[in-house]
């Protein structure tokens, strides 16, 4: 779980810088900052200093949250998202009620097998 923050307008995402000393206070909780996009329906960014990532890339875990967020707010359950970090990425969002879908670009980073006896 994390803090989210609604600013007014998608440069004031974009340009944000954290005061991740601030941040680190907030223990175990990462913060989310989103605003309705110029291009797409809406953008954020996450950071999240105490998992140990300062600034996630594009994450889904934000996302399960911003999509009923942004569902609400512009009365629609299909959307498009933008994560704003520097390794950016769009997130094809449908608001499913109880659930969500999200669709994307993804880059493979592990290949493995896990065994569970």
């Amino acid at each position: 779980m994390g803090a989210e923050e609604n600013l007014e307008n998608e440069q004031q995402v974009r340009n944000i810088v954290p005061d991740f000393g601030k941040t680190q206070l907030l223990a175990p909780h990462a913060v989310t900052v989103t605003a309705k996009g110029e291009i797409v329906d809406f953008v954020s960014r996450y950071f999240a200093p105490n998992g140990g990532v300062m600034e996630e890339p594009v994450t889904g875990a934000s996302h399960t949250r911003l999509i009923p967020f942004w569902a609400e707010r512009l009365k629609k359950n299909t959307m498009v998202a933008e994560q704003l970090s520097k390794r950016s990425g769009v997130i094809y969002c449908e608001n499913c009620g109880d659930r969500v879908k999200m669709l994307g670009r993804a880059a493979l980073y592990l290949r493995g097998e896990i065994f569970v006896s």
